[in-house]
């Protein structure tokens, strides 16, 4: 039998981890029918069988297990030696991030870094999916919030998260005005996937209302809620504030609270030598330290109940619903 195309190894072997064709096409630059005609051809080459394919995505075979075993290593191998022969290797930086992240805090300040860095392409990948880097072989970085504790990959903190309570200008009129101290209890609270408002009042006073006009497992539908006058959200300054800004939302008091979470920059070994997220690390921690610095006005809260870090060696995912 003569040696399978190495083509075909690679298509295979993009396929096996991501376990979905069109994802794999994509990073191999193929068409979802070129790439499962390598497939087939591989299949049909070696007479076995070495995916299961579903509705839901292909999935390996015990054979499709045991080639991957024994080339996997050898193909990662070979990328690694050929990558520092790419001429763009470190010109092209693949970036995920969550939707909320990237529309409230990063797309606003990335013109400025991409006019300093002309030569860089950045693909930003805007999912609330987890990255598993062994998996999503072509995502070089992610900035995801949680406590930084995800095990093998390096996490740089950008910033802590912080909340305060927001509304709308209707509902803060309709009220009579901003609350006192105290207050709080007596208007339209938001319930929050945290429960973080239990935190805000044992660290800032006053006692939880009791009940809620509405509860959100999604930190972005809890803020525009509160925008569109629902109630009032303990919202994510991170990503309230643009609609502060906007005059969506007025924050009700000067008070804050650090939820627990921070910000961060992650990514695996593998980028570790990427010219291109050189850059972008040092210019993130600029950003990050003058967001924190123009921050004024925080008054420091107790910790959030934050749950521990779970996630598999490489994965890194929201802690909390993006």
């Amino acid at each position: 039998m003569s040696r399978p195309p190495l083509h075909a190894l690679l298509g295979f072997a993009a396929a096996a981890r991501a376990g979905n064709l069109t994802r794999a096409a994509e990073s191999q630059h193929l068409t979802v029918s070129a790439l499962s005609h390598q497939i087939r051809g591989l299949e049909e080459r070696l007479g076995r069988q070495l995916f299961d394919r579903g509705p839901r995505g292909v999935r390996l075979t015990a054979e499709g297990e045991r080639l991957l075993s024994r080339v996997g290593p050898h193909l990662d191998a070979l990328d690694q030696a050929l990558r520092p022969y790419g001429p763009r290797h470190d010109e092209i930086l693949t970036l995920s991030t969550t939707p909320s992240m990237a529309s409230a805090w990063l797309v606003p300040r990335l013109g400025g870094f991409l006019a300093a860095h002309p030569q860089l392409e950045i693909n930003l990948q805007s999912a609330a999916s987890l990255v598993d880097f062994e998996r999503d072989r072509d995502v070089d970085a992610a900035l995801r919030i949680g406590r930084g504790t995800w095990p093998g990959v390096t996490s740089e903190p950008l910033f802590d998260e912080w909340v305060a309570p927001v509304a709308s200008p209707a509902l803060v009129e309709r009220m009579g005005g901003l609350p006192g101290d105290g207050e709080l209890h007596r208007w339209p609270l938001l319930g929050d996937p945290d429960r973080e408002w239990d935190a805000w009042f044992a660290a800032h006073g006053g006692r939880p209302p009791e009940r809620y006009v509405a509860y959100f497992d999604d930190s972005e539908a809890l803020h525009r809620g509160a925008a569109a006058g629902v109630g009032v959200a303990l919202g994510k300054l991170t990503r309230v504030r643009l609609l502060v800004e906007a005059g969506q939302l007025v924050l009700l008091t000067g008070k804050r609270l650090r939820t627990g979470y921070g910000h961060y920059l992650v990514y695996p070994p593998r980028s570790a030598d990427h010219a291109g997220l050189h850059a972008l690390r040092s210019w993130l921690l600029e950003q990050a330290a003058d967001y924190t610095a123009a921050d004024v006005g925080t008054d420091a809260g107790g910790e959030g109940d934050a749950p521990p870090d779970t996630r598999a060696p490489g994965t890194i995912g929201p802690l909390d619903p993006p």
